[in-house]
């Protein structure tokens, strides 16, 4: 079974994706850590991020893989060296979209995501993947919340994460963000047409997974 978890950043998906994947003994695929992977490697080469043919040969020649351990957090091995924690900087933050909107860089990564799901029962979270990469996903939601605790959620991670960044510097972020990932021209962020959507604002993690669990299971 493939399950489809999409919606904008700070919405909470991820980590509902992994308690979900977790509950159900699935492979938790992390899509978003992948492009994160690729942008890290971009900007420690010097790449130009704005150019869409040498982030096409980066993505072409580089090995990124995802290790599940259900007693440990997920593991991002970019060129088998562990960047889990680089990824999650602010300045990677920054660029992703960017790097995510090209063409090219979708297409390669699209077939590593349908690759690594396709190995078995999995559940896969993003921006496209009820509607790109897993299309004909047994069960897909969409994941959501409204713009202001989006931003209280993200700086509250950022500084757990001992990021120093304001309130505002988010808000500017997730708007930025929200802009490209909605408005590019291939693989824009939207709601499958056949998703179940959840709107987290007032909700717990836990509570929403059970409201997950519970679509999952009927």
């Amino acid at each position: 079974m493939i399950i489809a978890i999409d919606g904008p950043a700070g919405a909470g998906k991820s980590t509902v994706a992994k308690l979900i994947a977790k509950s159900l003994n699935f492979l938790y695929i992390d899509t978003g850590a992948m492009y994160r992977a690729l942008t890290l490697k971009a900007l420690e080469q010097g790449a130009d991020i704005k150019d869409p043919q040498k982030l096409s040969e980066l993505a072409a020649h580089t090995d990124i893989s995802l290790l599940n351990d259900s007693n440990a957090p997920l593991k991002v091995l970019l060129d088998g060296r562990d960047v889990s924690a680089d990824i999650r900087q602010p300045r990677i933050t920054q660029f992703v979209s960017e790097v995510a909107k090209i063409k090219e860089v979708r297409k390669i990564m699209v077939e590593l995501q349908r690759k690594l799901g396709n190995k078995g029962n999995a559940v896969l979270d993003g921006r496209d993947i009820g509607t790109v990469v897993f299309p004909e996903a047994e069960k897909k939601f969409y994941i959501d919340a409204i713009f202001e605790e989006r931003v209280n959620r993200r700086h509250k991670e950022s500084t757990g994460l001992g990021q120093k960044l304001t309130a505002e510097d988010v808000a500017a972020d997730l708007a930025n963000r929200d802009k490209i990932d909605s408005g590019r021209a291939v693989a824009p962020l939207k709601q499958a047409d056949d998703a179940v959507y959840v709107d987290t604002t007032k909700l717990s993690i836990e509570e929403v997974v059970n409201k997950v669990l519970g679509f999952i299971n009927e």
